[in-house]
C-alpha cells in the first residue's frame, strides 16, 4: 500500500491503489517545505485565522453586546438572553461530537461554508429579533456556526498541511480567536453606537461574508495528493508515534486512558480559566479599582496573543503534555498571586502570566492527540474530547459564582480554581496505553 488515508507514505508503489483521494482536487500541487513562506499551507493558516477572528468575535465575545442591546431594545430580562447564549455554547459542544461525520460527508470547504451561512443567518435574525423565539433560533443557528468554523475544523484543516511546523501553524490559526477581542468586538461596539444595533449587525455580517467566502473557496481544503505525500516522506521522528486504530469508534475511545488524560485535565483547567475570565472585573475591582481592572483584561488579552505565537514557535520541540502541565501550573500560580496581593503592579503581572496560557489550553490538546492517535481518528478524538471539556468548562462561571455567593468573597472561589488546575496538571502528564501495547 503506497499511502494510508492520512496521506502518510507507508511503502512502495501499489498499482492497485486509487489515483487520488476523491476529496483532494487533482489540479493543485504544493511545495513540501513547511518552513518556506511560499508554502501554500500558510495561506490555509491565514484563512483559519480569519475564520477564528470572525467566529469568536461574533459568536463569543459579541454575546455581551447582544445582551445589552437586546435588553435595551426589547426590555427582555438578562436571564432570558444569557440563557439563549448558554444554550448556543452547550449545543455547539454537543454537536462537536459529530464533526468527524460532517467532515467525511461534506469535506472541509463545504462544511466551512455551511457554518459561515449559519453564523450569518443568526446575526441577521438577531438584528431583527423582536420575540424570544427568534432570539433562541438565532443562537441555535450560531451553534451550527461553531461546528463549521470552530477549532476542531480549523485544527483538522491545518493538520492536513503541516507535520514539522504543526504546533506553530495551529497556534497562529487560533490566534485569530484572541485577536477578535481586540479587533471585532470594539469595531462592533463602534458601529452600534454610530449606526444602531440593526445596521451594525448587518454591516458586520456583510463584511464577514465579503472576507470569508472568497478566502474559503480559494484556500480552504486539503493539499493535492502529490504535494501531501511529498511533504510527509521525511516526517520528523515525533510524527511517528504510536497511534490508535484508524477507524476507532467512540465506544472504543471512551475506554482509552489516553483519551481521558487529555479530556479531563483540560476540562478542569477550562472550568478555572473561563470562571476567572468571566468574573475577572468583579474580582479585581475591589482590589485595584475599576480602571486598573479593565486594564488587567487588556493585559491578559495581549499576553494571550503573545503566548499563542511564542509557544507556537517552540512547542514542536517539546512534549506537549509537559508543556500543558507547565502552562496550567503557571495559571494556578498567577491565581494564587492575585488571591494574596492587592498591589496593582503585582496583580497586573499575574494577569499577564495567566493570559500567556489562555489560548494555549485550546492549542495544546490537538497537538497531544496528533502524537497519540492516528490521523484518521483525529477528528473523532478531538470532537468527542471538545464535547467533554467544552461542556464541563462552560460550567466555570456558574461554579465560581455559586462559591462566591456561598463564601461571601472570591478567595474561596480562587482557591477552588487553583486546586482544579493543580489536579489537571497532575493528570495531563499521565499517558494512556495506546492500542497495540506500545507506550
Amino acid at each position: 500500500m503506497a499511502h494510508d488515508r492520512s496521506g502518510r507514505t507507508t511503502g512502495g508503489f501499489d498499482p492497485s491503489a486509487p489515483a487520488r483521494n476523491p476529496m483532494i482536487p487533482a489540479q493543485r500541487t504544493v511545495p513540501s517545505d513547511e518552513a518556506s513562506l511560499r508554502y501554500a499551507g500558510w495561506r490555509v493558516v491565514f484563512s483559519c485565522f480569519l475564520m477564528a477572528l470572525f467566529l469568536f468575535g461574533f459568536a463569543l465575545y459579541g454575546h455581551g453586546i447582544y445582551l445589552a442591546e437586546l435588553q435595551r431594545l426589547n426590555g427582555w430580562p438578562a436571564a432570558l438572553i444569557s440563557g439563549a447564549s448558554t444554550l448556543s455554547l452547550l449545543l455547539a459542544n454537543i454537536f462537536a461530537t459529530f464533526t468527524s461525520e460532517l467532515v467525511a460527508r461534506l469535506g472541509p470547504r463545504r462544511l466551512v461554508l455551511l457554518g459561515l451561512a449559519a453564523l450569518a443567518a443568526s446575526m441577521v435574525l438577531l438584528a431583527f429579533a423582536t420575540a424570544p423565539w427568534q432570539l433562541y433560533v438565532a443562537f441555535a443557528l450560531m451553534s451550527l456556526g461553531w461546528i463549521g468554523m470552530g477549532t476542531i475544523v480549523s485544527a483538522t484543516i491545518v493538520s492536513l498541511w503541516f507535520v514539522r511546523r504543526r504546533g506553530l501553524a495551529i497556534s497562529l490559526a487560533f490566534t485569530g480567536a484572541s485577536c477578535s477581542g481586540i479587533v471585532v468586538t470594539p469595531s462592533l461596539v463602534y458601529l452600534v453606537e454610530r449606526f444602531g444595533f440593526t445596521t451594525a449587525m448587518l454591516a458586520g455580517t456583510a463584511i464577514m461574508l465579503a472576507v470569508l467566502v472568497p478566502v474559503t473557496i480559494a484556500w480552504i481544503g486539503p493539499p493535492s495528493a502529490e504535494g501531501h505525500a511529498a511533504a510527509r516522506i521525511d516526517d520528523p521522528p515525533q510524527a511517528e508515534t504510536p497511534s490508535a486504530a484508524s477507524d476507532i469508534s467512540r465506544a472504543m475511545l471512551v475506554r482509552r486512558a489516553a483519551f481521558w488524560t487529555i479530556s479531563i485535565p483540560f476540562a478542569l483547567a477550562l472550568v478555572a480559566q473561563i470562571g476567572f475570565i468571566v468574573h475577572q472585573i468583579a474580582l479585581l475591582e475591589p482590589k485595584i479599582g475599576r480602571v486598573n481592572a479593565g486594564f488587567a483584561v487588556s493585559v491578559m488579552t495581549f499576553m494571550a496573543i503573545a503566548g499563542r505565537i511564542g509557544l507556537g514557535m517552540v512547542v514542536d520541540r517539546f512534549d506537549p503534555r509537559r508543556v500543558a502541565a507547565v502552562s496550567i501550573v503557571s495559571q494556578a500560580a498567577a491565581l494564587l498571586t492575585i488571591m494574596q496581593s492587592d498591589a496593582v503592579p503585582v496583580v497586573l503581572a499575574a494577569c499577564g502570566v495567566f493570559g500567556f496560557s489562555v489560548g494555549n489550553l485550546i492549542t495544546l490538546p490537538p497537538l497531544i492527540m496528533h502524537r497519540e492517535f492516528s490521523a484518521a481518528s483525529f477528528v473523532v478524538v478531538m470532537g468527542l474530547s471538545n464535547a467533554v471539556s467544552g461542556t464541563i468548562g462552560a460550567l466555570g462561571p456558574v461554579l465560581v459564582g455559586l462559591v462566591r455567593g456561598w463564601s461571601g468573597d472570591y478567595d474561596t472561589a480562587l482557591a477552588l480554581c487553583i486546586a482544579l488546575e493543580v489536579i489537571a496538571a497532575v493528570i495531563v502528564v499521565q499517558r494512556g496505553l495506546p492500542v497495540g501495547g506500545r507506550g
